[in-house]
């Protein structure tokens, strides 16, 4: 997948339509029909269930399933990812609207109409930019800890929907006096986005859950996950739902309480525009921001796993092209905010499909659900859709992930388990904000304490190796010292402190320093800085100083900053060894030179 930096002045490429077409056959079409069908199955319920997260109608994740499902399946340079609304995505957006609308009201989905067309243009520029190598600037350990977080967020919150507890009018006894006292504490104590006083409340309406929708979740939960187990070819979601509904409808289960999805607009998505304040735009665009960043890097890594095991290049810019057209489509035709779903996408790979084909089948069928069955849909139950939200954000909830972080890196563990708490404490939107930051800080902590060492020759005299400083220094009068990454702001004081501790701690006095530079591929004002500080230091002790490996760039950069006139030409070596040779011929002339004084 191509993800090289840009130039500003970079030559736009269009994308190629189509793309996510190529490589199909006539006789991959029956198979292909087959999985498009069954993931029409997977998105009518959990396209649903995201936008409740989401505090959207239920049509606007159906709407998703049609106009911009089939304008990404069309643009796509991947065969194999699936754009959809999914739970971390649900998740960011239903944090970006909070400050606008309450879930439920119909502004609600106005602002996440135009949070999609912001999104949308978002992308076109990150498109036109050609930064699609942005992805590669949250680690596994961030993704992880963040992707976590939503996803426990997420299944919390359709565990109170399967619940589904009668709001308490007031406090009932003295332990949910304390609970509610506690909540609101916690409500307007460091800018909670309030996930702990949803925990609060979930424990608070436990005693009054209502059985039967308990019941329902339960059984959506548990029939999907039998079936993924020991039928994963069933599309688990689609038989949950029609067992249960008919199960609420046979035993008249609304009117003890069980909530069903109500009725939905029939009919083909149709045009329209978002009908909020222009200066709302420019509040939406920091979420947006934190939302195309997620869907960037989350889903250049899945296009990068498929490109990888199937042989074939997925061009990471066209990506951001295609999701760029897809959020505008979503955004004018009433849709919620789509992304990419890797759990749909693994679910075509294990149906066999490897093409575009079956999200167009599956926006089909669904344009036709919409046409002709929305009665059908109405009663759907909402337990048995939060149970089905719940089974799928299983996947988000990467247990396995932090026990590998903990085993093979403990300081990554600890940036995934701050970027979930981050998540759960401060919100997602903030959570990104800090997660870019852990990065960068991660990145700097690693860059300005790299690998150095003092070498010494092997004993047949074939390489050089590592050996500990205090043990290896001036013992011959030479001193080899390898500084293992460019040399910039944050590892320049190191690199100084190196030399003089090595010049001061040698047995013997040095003759000879020679800095190994074959890593040192870049020099920053600072960096030179100290090298000529690390220059002026060895020539007042009478030091050579000699540079050995290095490459036209690190003699460009000693050019740049006038530092070539401070070594001698000739002390440049294309190796350790030839290095140490011209030592020992150098020593062996300063004895000569030594015995005939004597002499």
């Amino acid at each position: 997948m191509s993800t090289e930096a840009p130039g500003v002045l970079a030559a736009i490429r269009w994308p190629r339509p189509f793309a996510g077409l190529q490589g199909l056959t006539l006789a991959d079409v029956p198979r292909e029909v087959s999985a498009g069908v069954t993931l029409a199955a997977l998105m009518i319920p959990l396209n649903i269930g995201y936008a409740q997260v989401a505090g959207l109608p239920p049509v606007a994740g159906l709407y998703a399933a049609i106009i911009p499902l089939a304008v990404f399946a069309l643009l796509t340079s991947s065969r194999h990812l699936v754009t959809s609304p999914d739970a971390s995505m649900a998740g960011l957006v239903g944090a970006a609207l909070v400050a606008f609308a309450a879930p439920g009201e119909p502004l609600r989905l106005q602002y996440a109409l135009a949070l999609a067309l912001i999104c949308g243009l978002l992308f076109f520029v990150f498109w036109a930019f050609r930064l699609a190598f942005l992805a590669n600037f949250l680690s596994r350990a961030v993704m992880a800890g963040f992707i976590t977080g939503l996803g426990v967020e997420v299944f919390t919150n359709q565990v109170r929907k399967i619940l589904a507890a009668p709001h308490a009018a007031e406090a009932a006894s003295g332990v949910l006096a304390a609970a509610e006292r506690l909540r609101d504490a916690m409500a307007t104590s460091v800018n909670t986005e309030g996930y702990f006083v949803e925990v609060l409340a979930l424990i608070d309406s436990v005693p009054r859950a209502n059985l039967y929708s308990v019941a329902i979740g339960v059984s959506a939960f548990l029939i999907v996950r039998l079936l993924k187990r020991y039928a994963p070819r069933i599309p688990g979601a689609l038989v949950a739902l029609v067992l249960l509904t008919a199960a609420v409808a046979v035993f008249d289960l609304p009117a003890k309480g069980v909530g069903v999805l109500g009725a939905i607009p029939s009919g083909a998505p149709t045009l329209t525009l978002p009908s909020i304040p222009v200066s709302d735009y420019l509040r939406l665009l920091p979420s947006a921001f934190a939302i195309v960043a997620i869907l960037l890097c989350e889903g250049l890594l899945v296009v990068r796993s498929y490109s990888n095991k199937y042989g074939y290049k997925a061009d990471g810019d066209q990506m951001l092209f295609a999701w760029g057209a897809a959020n505008l489509a979503a955004g004018f035709t009433g849709s919620f905010l789509t992304g990419n779903s890797p759990s749909r996408s693994a679910a075509m790979d294990a149906s066999g499909a490897k093409s575009q084909l079956p999200s167009l089948v599956a926006a089909g069928t669904i344009a036709v659900v919409l046409l002709f069955f929305t009665d059908l849909l109405a009663f759907l139950p909402n337990a048995a859709l939060a149970g089905i939200v719940a089974n799928a954000v299983l996947s988000l909830i990467e247990v396995h992930e932090f026990r590998e972080l903990w085993r093979m890196r403990r300081s990554e563990f600890w940036i995934a388990a701050v970027c979930l708490l981050s998540v759960l404490a401060l919100g997602p939107l903030r959570a990104v904000l800090i997660a870019f930051l852990l990065s960068t800080v991660d990145v700097i902590r690693r860059a300005s304490n790299p690998v150095t060492a003092t070498l010494v020759e092997a004993p047949d005299g074939s390489h050089f190796v590592p050996f500990d400083a205090a043990q290896a220094s001036g013992l011959s009068g030479l001193v080899v010292y390898r500084f293992g990454a460019p040399l910039y702001f944050a590892n320049a004081t190191l690199f100084l402190n190196d030399v003089e501790r090595l010049i001061a701690q040698a047995p013997a006095p040095v003759r000879w320093f020679v800095l190994d530079a074959q890593a040192m591929v870049d020099i920053d004002t600072t960096g030179a800085g100290a090298l000529r500080q690390a220059m002026a230091l060895l020539a007042k002790g009478k030091v050579t100083f000699v540079v050995s490996r290095a490459d036209r760039a690190f003699r460009s950069w000693l050019e740049k900053y006038d530092l070539m006139e401070h070594i001698d030409p000739d002390r440049f070596y294309p190796t350790n060894r030839h290095a140490a040779a011209a030592f020992r011929a150098e020593a062996a002339n300063v004895a000569v030179r030594e015995r005939r004084g004597d002499s």
